[in-house]
Formats: C-alpha cells, sequence, structure tokens
C-alpha cells in the first residue's frame, strides 16, 4: 500500500509539472507564423527611385518594412531574382516583399501598386 501511495503522489506530481507546459507550446504564436499564414501582410509599399536591372538592385522609397522591424526610408535592395525587374521603372508605386539575409537586404517578391 505504501508503494501505492508513493506511485500516486509522485505520478501527480509529474501531471502538476508537465500538464501546464502543454499549454504554453499551444499559446505561443509569434510573427513569423502569422506571416507565413497571410503573405500579403508582409508586403510593403514603395516607390522605385534608381533601377540597374543588370546588377539586380533597386533603390526603394518604403514604408515601414514590420517583418524587418525597419521604419520608412529610402535604401537599396538586391533582387534575389533579377527577372523580378522586368516591367518596372523609375517613379512605380510597387508592393514587395523585403528579406535581411546575412546582412544584405534582398526583394523577394515585387508587384506594381494598384
Amino acid at each position: 500500500m505504501n508503494r501505492s501511495k508513493k506511485f500516486l503522489a509522485i505520478s501527480a506530481l509529474a501531471l502538476g509539472v508537465t500538464w501546464p507546459m502543454s499549454g504554453f507550446a499551444q499559446a505561443n504564436t509569434d510573427s513569423t507564423s502569422a506571416v507565413a499564414a497571410n503573405p500579403a501582410a508582409s508586403m510593403s509599399e514603395g516607390e522605385i527611385r534608381r533601377l540597374d536591372p543588370e546588377s539586380g538592385k533597386l533603390t526603394i522609397r518604403h514604408g515601414e518594412i514590420r517583418n524587418l522591424d525597419m521604419p520608412p526610408m529610402t535604401m537599396v535592395f538586391t533582387a534575389r531574382d533579377k527577372a523580378l525587374l522586368s516591367g518596372l521603372k523609375v517613379g512605380d508605386r510597387i508592393r514587395f516583399v523585403a528579406s535581411n539575409e546575412g546582412g544584405k537586404y534582398l526583394v523577394t517578391e515585387i508587384q506594381l501598386a494598384q
């Protein structure tokens, strides 16, 4: 009988410690999963100020880029694929997705704003 009480006490203690922890795994949501669920939410708006399709670089005057925690400014980006720049020209209003990969700011998706 003594062993049964010990087993029950240890089981109750173990369950009391692990059960609340399972709620953390379910309740933990971060911004990257929200962005992955809604790709349009990660798009930023801007205007092309300079464009060099040969080098794959473009200068964008942009609003806030939330996924990079970046305030509005004008800066140079590199297109992940130079083909993304075809059909674009200086002065175009755009919507784009940017990422920071190894300290290099890349445009991974771009479309004309409507």
